[in-house]
């Protein structure tokens, strides 16, 4: 049986993966993490992972971008392995990631689901035809209007599978209200939307000449987000220090 704490237990995921949790018999939330205590859990939640008093096999973390450096350090200290599930890490924070997976297990993921894994997959496989034929790529991502960083880390993850198999030859452009000029060939356009409670759509277009391509996925539950985030926590209790993607965990 793996023993997690969920870091972010009260959160909208946190408490979906709770409940997934409960239905799993091969793992258990011992403890969560939250500054939040509003809401009653079947297991103990402290406010702070200096204030748990409890073991456990594995951290899952859904909170905040701003958490992420204490946890990371905990982690590194106590040799406890990590998925991290929160986006809109800055450039300096994935530094970290990579720097604390020489100490620990850690498997960070931009999106945990099984489809959106597939996806970053298949554009780079499309990249490699399509770019070189010409084809102009965009990616247009949607959210919820409660989420907080824009473009989404699916959307750069999946703009970073692209450039990758390009040789990293592209730069993304974000905003085409300030400049007025034609669009570049060795450019990404990442436009975000944020509206309603939409769970998250992601479109990433291959526009050519008299002919567009998209692969598109959407997302209709938080639910698969969760239930990747515990196959990922599963499957990295245990492991030896190095960081870890979905598509290990996917095989």
């Amino acid at each position: 049986m793996v023993k997690m704490i969920m870091h972010g237990c009260n959160g909208a995921m946190g408490q979906v993966i709770s409940k997934i949790v409960e239905e799993d018999e091969n793992i258990t939330i011992a403890a969560g993490i939250d500054v939040n205590d509003t809401i009653q859990n079947s297991y103990p939640v402290f406010p702070s992972l200096e204030a748990c008093t409890v073991e456990a096999d594995v951290i899952v973390d859904f909170a905040s971008a701003k958490a992420v450096n204490g946890l990371l350090s905990y982690c590194s200290d106590k040799r406890i392995p990590v998925v991290v599930c929160t986006t809109g890490l800055s450039e300096e924070q994935i530094q970290l990631v990579e720097e604390t997976s020489r100490q620990v297990a850690v498997l960070r993921s931009a999106n945990m689901s099984l489809g959106i894994n597939l996806l970053l997959k298949l554009v780079k496989e499309a990249a490699e035809v399509l770019a070189e034929s010409g084809f102009d790529i965009e990616i247009l991502e949607k959210h919820h209007n409660k989420k907080v960083d824009a473009p989404s880390g699916t959307a750069l993850a999946l703009a970073d599978s692209i450039n990758e198999a390009m040789d990293n030859h592209y730069h993304y452009q974000y905003d085409r209200s300030k400049t007025r000029e034609k669009r570049q060939k060795d450019e990404i356009g990442i436009q975000a939307i944020r509206g309603g409670s939409i769970v998250g759509e992601h479109d990433v277009i291959f526009a050519g000449q008299d002919e567009v391509i998209t692969f598109q996925h959407t997302a209709y539950s938080k639910a698969i987000f969760a239930k990747g985030a515990v196959s990922a926590a599963k499957f990295l209790a245990g492991k030896e220090p190095r960081l870890y993607t979905m598509a290990d965990v996917i095989g």
